[in-house]
């Protein structure tokens, strides 16, 4: 299937150029962060997470997102997901080797790396996260290639198959839940040392992934020959419009809970996030326009009239990928770490080198879904041509 890869028209290669352009000049920056070291970034003693894990939390709820059109697809026989199946786990997959790329460049040293391979240490939190990231990669690769050669090919998917397909659901979930504890456990850090985190990392999960679909299906319809469907796009909308409000809610259990006890160390991270804390207040003007965007998303999804309106939809999903990237990513990395355990404030800001070594990652990731999705559009467009 290599072969569709390599045909396409000129804007397709030269959007290809560009990327690779974009890949090329971060790549330079990576070498200097490689022998300069971590310094070249924005963080700190204080804050050893950046913008690079905050880009990892969000990418892991992107490539779990995918299982919104897995589980009903393959689990309960919901055949209209057949045209958008595929295109979830080729989503999925550039999602997850952002991931680790972020990963990677995080660590400083890359072959860091190795050691959770060459000495495995099972009690890590750690260490079962690289086990469900690189399996649950390994996993929507196999299915996600074989099901599309078996559909090029006119037959079946082999029978195999089906129980890799299964255990990509539990997969999906695990990737997200164990992320999630690496936040909860850690103690001193009372932003993130609850249980309802893994449910909001979920709950944010099946809002931005699907939305990103959303996005990406309109995209194709009218780039392409090939048309996802319109009762798939709206069965979509409708389970971002579940996830959202269920996202927001978990949130506002979050201020009850730290409000209504009154416990500074766990106020203080939400007062530092909306209000500011102590004169510092770089990320208020963020976390509300999170909440604004988050807000409009609700109305425009749950309103049936301007959910089935593609126009005000896609405003929606877009809007709704914004608020949960700034709430998910700048917020929770940066409410976890601010104000620190003694309560001082070191604010954190991505530096320009970290955020043009982002910038090439993200274009590593478009690259990936470029070909993959040029893949998939042309065995469609041969099979229902």
């Amino acid at each position: 299937m290599l072969d569709l890869a390599l045909k396409g028209n000129k804007s397709y290669w030269t959007w290809l150029a560009g990327l690779t352009a974009v890949i090329g000049t971060a790549f330079i920056f990576y070498l200097w962060q490689l022998q300069f070291g971590l310094g070249i970034t924005g963080m700190s003693r204080d804050v050893s997470w950046g913008f690079y894990i905050a880009n990892f939390t969000y990418l892991v709820g992107v490539a779990a997102g995918g299982v919104m059109v897995v589980l009903p697809y393959y689990l309960h026989d919901y055949k209209a997901y057949g045209k958008v199946t595929i295109l979830g786990e080729f989503l999925a997959v550039a999602a997850l080797i952002m991931c680790l790329l972020f990963i990677v460049v995080d660590l400083g040293q890359p072959s860091r790396a190795m050691n959770v391979l060459l000495y495995p240490t099972p009690n890590s939190v750690l260490f079962w996260d690289a086990m469900v990231l690189n399996g649950y990669l390994l996993i929507n690769l196999v299915v996600g290639w074989n099901v599309l050669e078996a559909e090029r090919n006119g037959v079946h998917y082999q029978k195999w198959l089906k129980p890799i397909i299964y255990l990509s659901i539990p997969f999906a979930v695990s990737i997200h839940t164990v992320t999630a504890f690496l936040y909860s456990g850690l103690p001193g850090r009372g932003f993130w040392m609850t249980a309802i985190l893994a449910p909001r990392f979920l709950s944010s999960a099946f809002a931005a992934g699907p939305s990103l679909l959303i996005l990406l299906c309109l995209f194709i319809r009218n780039t392409t020959k090939f048309d996802p469907g319109k009762e798939q796009i709206q069965s979509l909308g409708k389970t971002v419009a579940y996830a959202i409000c269920i996202n927001v809610f978990f949130f506002l259990c979050e201020v009850f809970v730290a409000f209504y006890s009154n416990i500074p160390e766990h106020m203080d991270h939400i007062k530092y996030l909306f209000v500011g804390f102590h004169g510092h207040n770089a990320l208020v003007p963020w976390m509300w326009t999170s909440m604004g965007l988050m807000a409009l998303g609700i109305i425009l999804t749950v309103n049936p009239s301007t959910r089935k309106n593609e126009t005000t939809l896609a405003v929606a999903c877009a809007a709704i990928i914004g608020g949960t990237w700034i709430d998910k990513g700048l917020g929770m990395i940066s409410g976890g770490f601010v104000p620190n355990p003694l309560h001082e404030v070191t604010e954190y800001a991505p530096s320009g080198p970290e955020i043009v070594i982002t910038v090439g990652i993200y274009a590593i990731g478009a690259l990936i879904l470029t070909v993959l999705y040029k893949m998939a559009i042309g065995v469609k467009e041969e099979t229902h041509g």
